[in-house]
């Protein structure tokens, strides 16, 4: 894949954006949310012109959980006010691998099959893990966190084999970040 400076100059402002965000959510500010929306729609080019589909799927995702997200941090707690951080039971971590597990054999299988998607189980494997640590999030679990470790690790090597080099760098950056989010909130359990 080539990009133009064009493309180069939006991977880099998603990058910025995106990073921004990782860091206000690892603060517990609600700022993470407005500018989370300006990375997943920057994003959402770089990842259409990259022909990763799964991950455009996901960027759509994140719009809407966004709103989701700052709406619940703020009014999802006890009697309508701000939200605290919270932990799944042991019986919803096995929901929650069980689901990671199928969503990512389903969506590769549908990636390999109906697209040109570039490494469709990959992608579909980041995804799936993002989708369901983005739905966490929302709700302050602790656990998101290690999820996004997972993903993050994969996408790192993803983005690298598609010449995405600074989206590569990104996630290099998010890993550290989300290693740093979980033991900000560790804190606060």
């Amino acid at each position: 894949m080539n990009q133009t400076a064009k493309d180069r100059a939006i991977e880099i402002l998603a990058v910025i954006f995106t990073i921004a965000c990782v860091w206000l959510t690892a603060e517990e500010r609600m700022a993470c949310w407005p500018t989370g929306i300006v990375g997943c729609l920057l994003y959402i080019c770089v990842f259409y012109k990259a022909r990763l589909y799964s991950d455009v799927l996901l960027q759509l995702y994140f719009l809407l959980t966004s709103i989701w997200g700052w709406y619940n941090w703020a009014h999802g707690g006890a009697r309508g006010g701000a939200l605290s951080v919270g932990r799944l039971s042991s019986g919803e971590i096995g929901l929650v691998l069980i689901i990671v597990m199928l969503g990512t054999a389903a969506l590769g299988r549908l990636m390999q099959r109906y697209t040109r998607a570039a490494l469709p189980y990959w992608d579909a494997a980041t995804t799936v893990l993002s989708f369901v640590a983005q739905y966490l999030l929302t709700y302050k679990v602790l656990e998101n966190w290690a999820l996004w470790i997972v993903a993050d690790i994969i996408d790192t090597g993803i983005y690298f084999s598609r010449r995405l080099y600074a989206t590569s760098l990104l996630y290099a950056v998010l890993l550290v970040l989300a290693i740093r989010g979980l033991l900000e909130w560790l804190t606060r359990i």
